[in-house]
């Protein structure tokens, strides 16, 4: 029999690394993973639930992906993911074309599942979220030379806005010793960027050692042969500590960014959030940061129009911006999400003011990134070579300032001929249209 499965993977690198372990498990259970899904007997969708934009992106996906049986009435169609997860049943009952919706707990089975559907069954599988394996062998879906590592599943910040907690579950950590053989493995492969991601990787360790545990950690990655650059993604504001910025600041591996979402800085509207701080305590801690790492890039979220956010503080926000000078920066108008506690707060904007007030913020960044850009020409930046243009014979590829998929690139030219995945110093020379020139040194 076929066993041919194709896959469609969406939403953010957490994940991706779920993708990537079940594309494994496939693999090693006899299934051939194929890029066509005209050539698949299965597509899986690994769907995204996690605000409106990305369940529109996921539904399109679905319904592109059942527009197969047109004309291949034998594909099956499998919905994995967090909008499976959150919308479960209801997924089958508005699409009838899907074959089978499993939420992430069932994503060790994928196998048995994927047999199920080629015997034409309908398969719905809801074990509990904590049944999520999030270790174990992967197929990458990035250049071999980086890799994302997942160090910790679910979230218990209780964010009002935020369904990550419904549909993941609470925070739990990934031991140590697994997370350090994963990345021993991974650079033996020729991984040179490792990119640590959590929903909150502020929080590794509390639930498993009893106190924080991001900087042993971090020392210990450190200490890998073949790692050359380590991102750290998605730290929380309130749990950065002096101990884990020394870190940062010491180790020559970390990459000097730092993915802080901090959705507001007005001390009302972040309580309304169930977060902590104000402007004065971020504006403390950024100031902090910058003295200790001088050579730091700064990136941020906000959330724009959040219910009853007056006009002094959408003012206050984007007062703290300019003065803050994030390097990088992603404003979101808010998204009103069912079965979270914001949804029912009083003082819902319209949709059209939250729209009109995230596009002032980012128009705002816009405005201070070219500025950023202009003081950066004759400087040097590390860059991970990423792709070669034969045409105007020029090298692609991100610098330390620069995360995968979610920033820039450098457009540079070099004497000698390089390879994706090495590592130079590039001296910029000009920035057109906010993308950055240089040369090699």
């Amino acid at each position: 029999m076929s066993k041919k499965v194709g896959m469609v993977s969406l939403g953010c690198p957490k994940n991706q690394v779920d993708a990537e372990i079940m594309l494994s498990k496939l693999q090693n259970g006899g299934f051939e993973i194929v890029n066509d899904p005209g050539e698949a007997d299965i597509i899986i969708v690994n769907t995204c639930g996690f605000i409106e934009s990305a369940k529109k992106e996921s539904i399109e996906n679905i319904l592109d992906m059942v527009s197969y049986k047109e004309d291949y009435p034998s594909v099956r169609v499998l919905v994995t993911g967090c909008l499976a997860e959150r919308y479960r049943s209801q997924i089958l009952e508005e699409i009838p074309e899907v074959d089978g919706v499993i939420g992430i707990g069932a994503n060790n089975d994928v196998c048995e599942v994927c047999d199920k559907l080629l015997s034409f069954e309908k398969v719905e599988e809801y074990p509990a979220k904590e049944s999520l394996c999030f270790d174990g062998d992967r197929i990458l879906t990035t250049p071999e030379y980086t890799a994302y590592i997942k160090i910790a599943e679910g979230c218990s910040n209780k964010c009002t806005y935020c369904a990550i907690p419904s549909i993941r579950g609470e925070y739990r950590s990934r031991p140590a010793e697994s997370i350090l053989a994963e990345a021993e493995t991974l650079a033996k492969n020729g991984v040179k960027e490792l990119i640590v991601v959590a929903q909150d990787t502020t929080r590794y360790g509390e639930d498993l050692y009893g106190k924080n545990a991001l900087s042993p950690l971090l020392r210990s990655l450190c200490k890998i042969e073949g790692i050359e650059w380590i991102r750290l993604l998605y730290l929380y504001p309130e749990r950065i500590d002096d101990t884990l910025i020394d870190t940062i600041a010491q180790e020559s591996k970390i990459v000097k960014y730092l993915d802080i979402p901090v959705q507001h800085c007005s001390e009302r509207v972040l309580k309304r959030m169930n977060r902590q701080g104000d402007r004065q305590s971020l504006t403390n801690l950024f100031n902090k940061i910058r003295e200790k790492i001088p050579d730091v890039t700064l990136r941020t979220t906000l959330i724009a129009g959040f219910p009853g956010e007056t006009e002094e503080e959408f003012e206050e926000l984007c007062d703290f911006v300019s003065e803050m000078q994030f390097e990088r920066m992603g404003c979101f108008a808010y998204s009103e999400e069912e079965g979270t506690p914001a949804a029912k707060l009083d003082g819902m904007l319209p949709e059209e003011e939250r729209t009109r007030r995230a596009d002032i913020i980012n128009d705002l960044q816009s405005e201070i990134l070219d500025e950023i850009n202009e003081s950066l020409i004759g400087m040097e930046l590390q860059t991970i070579v990423e792709d070669y243009d034969g045409y105007t014979d020029s090298y692609y590829g991100r610098t330390v300032m620069d995360a995968p998929e979610i920033d820039t690139q450098i457009c540079f030219t070099c004497g000698y001929e390089l390879n994706n995945g090495d590592i130079v110093s590039v001296e910029v020379i000009n920035c057109v249209d906010g993308l950055l020139t240089g040369e090699a040194i």
